[in-house]
């Protein structure tokens, strides 16, 4: 049988909601028009730098406490329900952010914003698990990725032709395609988990995640991961111009991870299925390290675009891989928890990473790439610490 019909096997066993849920969230990431273009909007409308920075700080900060109780609420009162209040409450809080006059005011609509637009993700990959057998859920969850990755690459180009008729029209947009997610949601996808079923109060579930060791080398690593990562959308862009390169080639460079996903990662899983998920996690993640780290000596656009490509070549291989070994670990009652706990991890990750990347990367440039280099090694050696995967979850790959 060949690669391209086993993908195509793959891809026809997912359920019909499988490809409603991957329809909503492409419509979702496509439309979030506001936060690329929200410092460029606050700052038009008269406040500094560091004011707007604040406002994005105050939505990231809603975007942590997303995290933990959108896997709450997907456990206690549903998936869909979760997605469905998230959606709609989000497109709320953005046409009133789109209102709002004074920092405070500002400050919190933003944190609101980032709140409710964010608390349908650990629901969504909950329900993803939910749908999905474990055979076919590298598969599934490459397919959420890609459907992410599609948004985010068609629009911002989109975000920026709209906000040239106005920014309020961004605002507009996002609530938009929120809402129509929302009744996307309502309507097609499926409840898999009963709110009785998932009965369990925060200190138990606490009990739970503090116990499993398991789960603890996931989180570790993927956060070392995730510091790398976020270098990517902040210093990285630094250094390409440090360089002496335009912002049109660091977007250039951008993209091209994004269009390697969209090309290559869903064919990619019919290898990385078929080996234990230690062992493609930590091949990932070694490669993300040496992408990372390679561009201490890449100096031209070729060395910068193969930096790239090993990089994107670590991702496609592990965050498949990673995300499925998550549901498998995760008691189906806490599955929207264990999600939103790995969630957590990356944007915590998001949080600090972009702070500290400047800093040594103004420190000294070589230290930055070797540091995000180590990272990565670091983070393989701590998943392939985790010894003999039980026969349930060898069973993802």
């Amino acid at each position: 049988m060949t690669t391209h019909t086993t993908l195509r096997a793959s891809l026809r066993a997912l359920p019909p909601a499988a490809w409603v849920l991957f329809f909503g969230t492409f419509l979702n990431k496509f439309g979030s028009f506001v936060v690329p273009f929200l410092a460029l909007y606050l700052t038009r409308q008269g406040y500094s730098l560091a004011q707007a920075g604040a406002a994005i700080g105050a939505y990231g900060g809603g975007n942590v406490l997303a995290t933990l109780l959108g896997g709450h609420f997907a456990d206690h009162i549903g998936r869909r329900k979760t997605i469905v209040i998230s959606m709609l409450s989000g497109a709320i809080a953005m046409l009133l952010l789109s209102q709002a006059r004074g920092l405070p005011m500002i400050l919190a609509l933003a944190a609101l914003a980032g709140l409710t637009g964010e608390l349908y993700r650990p629901a969504s990959s909950a329900l993803l698990a939910d749908m999905v057998p474990a055979c076919h859920r590298v598969t599934a969850f490459s397919a959420y990725r890609m459907a992410i990755n599609a948004g985010w690459a068609f629009g911002p180009a989109t975000a920026g032709f709209i906000a040239g008729h106005g920014y309020f029209w961004l605002f507009a947009g996002d609530a938009g395609t929120s809402a129509l997610f929302g009744l996307v949601a309502l309507v097609a996808l499926p409840e898999t988990a009963r709110p009785s079923a998932g009965g369990c109060g925060w200190k138990e579930a606490m009990a739970t995640l503090l116990q499993d060791r398991k789960l603890h080398r996931v989180l570790f690593s993927a956060f070392g991961i995730a510091l790398i990562f976020f270098q990517m959308t902040s210093t990285y862009g630094l250094a390409v111009m440090h360089l002496g390169f335009s912002a049109g080639m660091y977007g250039a460079l951008i993209s091209l991870n994004g269009a390697l996903i969209v090309m290559f990662e869903l064919p990619l899983t019919t290898v990385t299925r078929r080996f234990p998920p230690m062992i493609v996690i930590a091949f990932g993640y070694t490669l993300i390290g040496a992408g990372f780290a390679l561009n201490a000596f890449a100096l031209a656009i070729p060395g910068l675009a193969a930096c790239v490509v090993v990089f994107t070549l670590g991702e496609m291989c592990a965050m498949p891989v990673a995300a499925a070994y998550v549901a498998e670990l995760s008691p189906p009652h806490m599955r929207g928890r264990y999600m939103g706990t790995y969630g957590l991890t990356w944007t915590l990750a998001q949080v600090v990473g972009p702070g500290i990347g400047m800093r040594l990367f103004a420190a000294h440039a070589t230290a930055f790439w070797f540091t995000g280099g180590a990272l990565g090694v670091g983070a393989a050696l701590i998943v392939l610490g985790q010894r003999r995967p039980d026969a349930a979850l060898a069973q993802a790959a």
